[in-house]
């Protein structure tokens, strides 16, 4: 069950375990922080939201910052293993660049916008918030360069440049085709961009054959 599952199916006045409490109060955080933004958002409004008192939820994060890098940890997490579980759903390549960037349209599109807390957050001027936004960004690049590098046999500082365009890429055009609600079905979105990266990288050669990918 999600964190948001959990909220919206929270029992007033019921003691919960420790785990499913968390997952609750995080739940509530995230609708909070995703419709008001870090700034705005009050923990008064969160333990209303969550059903529970404030020191309740003090119990569990003793501060608002605390409560939103424990929500942006668990969807920086899940950014990161999408990519991952892409890039290892197939051998071949073209299908893997569609794969990725099918993880990056259903991340952005899934339900609560917790992607927004990744890529659209308010408080990056925070560096704890800045440093975990920029080291998925990093980490989902480094596994899209290991795949590259290995397949075309460029250096890992060439091949993490093009990771870097592809990963950017793929959330940029997500994140504007979901924002300006867009005509495009998904599927026709993801395959739009497939054609464009794949065309761009099935430039470089297939390391150790001599034909194409």
């Amino acid at each position: 069950m999600t964190a948001i599952e959990q909220t919206e199916a929270r029992p007033r006045g019921t003691r919960l375990p420790r785990r499913a409490r968390r997952n609750q109060l995080l739940g509530a955080a995230q609708e909070v922080f995703v419709a008001q933004g870090y700034h705005a958002a009050a923990m008064d409004d969160i333990a209303e939201r969550a059903g529970v008192s404030k020191p309740v939820l003090y119990q569990h994060f003793p501060g608002k910052l605390e409560l939103y890098l424990a929500l942006l940890d668990q969807h920086c997490e899940a950014l990161l293993q999408a990519v991952r579980t892409a890039l290892a759903s197939t051998t071949e390549n073209k299908q893997r660049v569609a794969a990725t960037m099918e993880a990056y349209f259903a991340y952005v599109e899934e339900e609560g916008g917790a992607f927004r807390l990744v890529f659209e957050s308010d408080l990056t001027n925070e560096p704890a918030v800045r440093e975990r936004v920029d080291r998925v960004s990093l980490q989902c690049a480094e596994a899209i360069c290991e795949v590259i590098a290995e397949d075309t046999g460029l250096s890992r500082d060439e091949s993490m440049l093009l990771a870097v365009g592809l990963g950017g890429v793929s959330q940029v055009v997500a994140r504007y085709w979901l924002s300006s609600e867009s005509a495009v079905p998904r599927d026709t979105a993801v395959q739009l961009l497939t054609s464009l990266a794949w065309r761009g990288i099935a430039g470089f050669p297939l390391h150790g054959a001599e034909g194409g990918h």
